[in-house]
């Protein structure tokens, strides 16, 4: 794949995290509702099924994103890539404890 794919792909992606992040639409209430709150198999719906939970990881998938973005731009304009990535992978770090932390809480608060 070229360059100008991996930056249309993460360009998209973006977007669409970004339309998850803020709820435009209703998005983030559907996929809440169709995807994050539902059982899968023998496990309870975890963090995620909660608002909290969605937005952490909304951002974190967001994060990833962004590291993509930053890594096709490598290619055109170091800077920018080099802020890119490294806005990413930051995000990417606090966004991983945070949502860490909320699964096991999550688990913690479980009826047993």
């Amino acid at each position: 794949m070229g360059v100008g794919v991996v930056l249309a792909i993460g360009v998209v992606l973006v977007v669409v995290g970004l339309v998850l992040l803020i709820n435009l639409f209703g998005a983030g209430d559907l996929v809440m509702r169709r995807v994050t709150t539902q059982p899968l198999g023998e496990l309870a719906p975890g963090f995620a099924a909660s608002r909290r939970g969605f937005r952490v990881y909304a951002v974190l998938v967001l994060s990833v994103r962004v590291l993509c973005v930053g890594l096709a731009e490598t290619a055109y304009f170091l800077p920018l890539a080099a802020a890119l990535l490294i806005v990413g992978a930051l995000t990417f770090g606090i966004a991983t404890v945070i949502a860490i932390a909320g699964e096991v809480e999550t688990y913690r608060g479980l009826k047993r």
